[in-house]
């Protein structure tokens, strides 16, 4: 494991060994033990599209583990003024250990990785959000106890975090079932992939028939960044693909909720779904530092 790009080019047994990595980490901040296995690494962080959750984990994974990090927004930066992505590839292989990027584009994080000389991390693209679908992943586990044979059920757009959520829930042996409008199904690709295994995959356009059963239930906004001027006809096209308690009752009792944040209270979920299952979502949230540091380990340490 050379990059961490995205889901479908890990096995399952690389997605396993970084959970548990993850889970070694995070007991050691909780008890206290400092962990520099990063000690005197850089990681330059460029950021594209704004963030919250991405800038701060990473920023205080990396303090954590004894490197620095390093914030490169594309207004500052030349990436930003149109040199081409092959050559701020190589320059910054020279001066950085690592780079974790948050963009548009996904053939971007690609081309860091061909022309580069470090570990490119996908911090988010378009196409796939791979660093949040590992906290995601962890945080099931944690309360669960496994991963094999739960139910994952999403509601909501086939968007970067539907792609991985279905790429990663069927490669730790979950059964995925997602419910979406026609028109906003997720990439053919991830279609393909999930074709393969049969009915353990399973898209309609039925909420309620999706989450029937389901272990944990997973949603997110209807119109991420860059599709703002959509809102209007992204609230027509979603109405009805709502966590609400009617939709809860139909999953299996314990069922989980979990939302990659931030989330739109009364549009995607309900307030009361949300509170109702806030310590699973913000357990969440946290693990994305500790999933986080794991795969910064994996790819940057000697």
């Amino acid at each position: 494991m050379k990059h961490f790009l995205k889901l479908l080019d890990l096995t399952t047994e690389e997605i396993l060994e970084l959970l548990d990595l993850a889970d070694q980490l995070k007991l050691q901040k909780k008890q206290g033990i400092e962990h520099p296995i990063l000690k005197g690494k850089t990681l330059g962080m460029i950021f594209e599209k704004s963030s919250t959750r991405t800038r701060v984990s990473f920023e205080t994974g990396m303090y954590q583990l004894g490197g620095h990090a390093l914030f490169i927004s594309s207004k500052d930066a030349q990436i930003g003024r149109g040199e081409p992505t092959e050559d701020t590839a190589r320059v910054l292989s020279r001066y950085l250990d690592g780079i974790m990027i948050r963009t548009f584009e996904q053939e971007e994080v690609e081309t860091l990785a061909k022309y580069g000389s470090i570990p490119i991390i996908n911090g988010l693209t378009d196409f796939c959000h791979p660093c949040q679908v590992m906290a995601d992943l962890q945080t099931i586990r944690e309360h669960k106890g496994k991963l094999e044979g739960l139910k994952m059920c999403y509601i909501g757009d086939g968007n970067n975090m539907a792609n991985s959520l279905i790429v990663g829930g069927l490669k730790v042996g979950m059964s995925v079932s997602i419910a979406c409008p026609k028109d906003y199904q997720p990439h053919k690709d991830v279609l393909d992939f999930a074709a393969q295994y049969g009915d353990k995959f399973q898209m309609t356009e039925s909420p309620l028939e999706a989450a029937k059963n389901a272990d944990v239930v997973l949603t997110d906004v209807w119109a991420s960044m860059g599709q703002e001027e959509e809102k209007a006809e992204r609230e027509a096209a979603f109405a009805g693909f709502q966590v609400n308690d009617e939709l809860m009752a139909v999953t299996k009792e314990g069922c989980m909720v979990q939302h990659c944040l931030p989330a739109h209270r009364g549009e995607e979920i309900t307030a009361e779904v949300f509170e109702a299952h806030a310590d699973e979502i913000f357990d969440e949230a946290e693990n994305r530092l500790h999933a986080q540091k794991a795969i910064l380990v994996k790819l940057m340490a000697d």
